[in-house]
């Protein structure tokens, strides 16, 4: 492990160069009463980084504790970055040194301001789902750091407008499995950090889902035009917008209308068709006592065993062209003829895969 601290071959003194060659300091208090008999005669070359060695040792030692201590004690600390664009390199070039992990990537895009884009808030939620999976354990500490301020804003928001806790949901629940699985196999895997940090991980995530668990929906009172007012192909058009299954169940509970009108075959054969393929569905039929088949029970069974099809307002893109992943939005540098031919969407699973080596 490599040494964090002061050069330990140092004997604690501190060197100044003059026209004689070099002598050591003796006092901070004397060096200033000679800078002031001896102003006008070039007695020392000095520069900014002399200076910062001038400073009083022992007071700069104590300071520089009491800031390491700070960081590695206050989990609240944010190190986030603004970036609109990263240049994703996998390995070594005359160019470029090194390459890009998916600790740097996650740190240094713009995670924090796409929390607060109604766009892009399920996409964000879906990575940080995955990457609780899977990916955990390889990010730096830095990154895990920011995973967990991201989370605690994510969870405010939702605890402040009510939107969305579904998802937070799900992902907590993910996300405290895969802590529980790491705090009990202690030495089994290779954690960054104490395991008291871990543990606290754990309980700060638990408090988050009893107080999800505790959120209750504020009646909003509106004396113009409700939901309910809506013509019934109106109300119809909208369910067949909804791309899940629980998000239609979920508004069926609002007025009998509604829940009319969230029963339709054809609403949920429609869903059925938009994420699986035609031989999944022989595979897993679902018949119901009529003989008919069970749309809204197969939509479910089929959820179980493949994956659905991800559908998002706003997605990072990458530049084949130029290897630089970005917001669409904020656009990049690119040097491409025909830039829009060489972008790509990135689902969450494909920002995941860019760094795997």
């Amino acid at each position: 492990m490599p040494f964090l601290g002061q050069d330990w071959r140092s004997p604690g003194w501190n060197w100044i160069k003059t026209e004689d060659g070099w002598k050591r300091r003796e006092s901070r208090a004397q060096e200033l009463g000679a800078e002031d008999e001896h102003a006008a005669g070039p007695s020392a070359i000095l520069n900014s980084e002399d200076e910062e060695i001038f400073d009083n040792e022992e007071h700069g030692c104590a300071s520089k504790k009491r800031k390491k201590d700070h960081g590695r004690n206050d989990t609240n600390a944010q190190c986030f970055y603004r970036e609109k664009w990263i240049y994703v390199h996998k390995e070594s070039t005359k160019e470029r040194h090194g390459y890009c992990t998916l600790g740097e990537a996650f740190t240094r895009l713009d995670f924090l301001s796409a929390v607060q884009d109604v766009r892009r808030f399920s996409y964000v939620v879906r990575l940080l789902q995955l990457i609780a999976k899977s990916q955990l354990t390889s990010l730096s500490g830095v990154a895990q750091k920011n995973y967990f301020n991201i989370l605690d804003k994510i969870v405010q928001k939702v605890l402040s407008d009510q939107q969305n806790p579904r998802l937070i949901k799900d992902l907590l629940q993910d996300l405290s499995s895969t802590l529980c699985i790491l705090t009990r196999g202690v030495g089994k895997f290779m954690l960054v950090g104490n395991i008291n940090v871990w543990v606290c991980r754990l309980e700060t995530v638990l408090m988050w889902q009893q107080q999800l668990q505790g959120l209750e929906m504020t009646q909003q009172v509106n004396h113009g035009l409700t939901l309910s007012d809506l013509p019934l192909h109106m109300l119809n058009n909208i369910l067949y917008r909804f791309s899940d299954g629980w998000d239609i169940i979920t508004l069926g509970q609002v007025t009998p209308t509604l829940h009319t009108l969230s029963e339709d075959r054809q609403l949920w054969k429609r869903l059925c068709q938009y994420h699986f393929a035609e031989k999944q569905f022989c595979r897993h039929l679902v018949l119901s006592e009529s003989g008919h088949v069970d749309w809204k029970l197969m939509y479910f069974v089929l959820r179980k065993h493949y994956p659905a099809r991800e559908q998002y307002g706003d997605t990072l893109h990458f530049c084949r062209h130029c290897s630089i992943l970005f917001w669409k939005d904020s656009g990049h540098p690119c040097t491409a003829a025909d830039s829009d031919r060489c972008l790509t969407p990135v689902s969450p699973q494909h920002f995941i895969d860019l760094f795997k080596f």
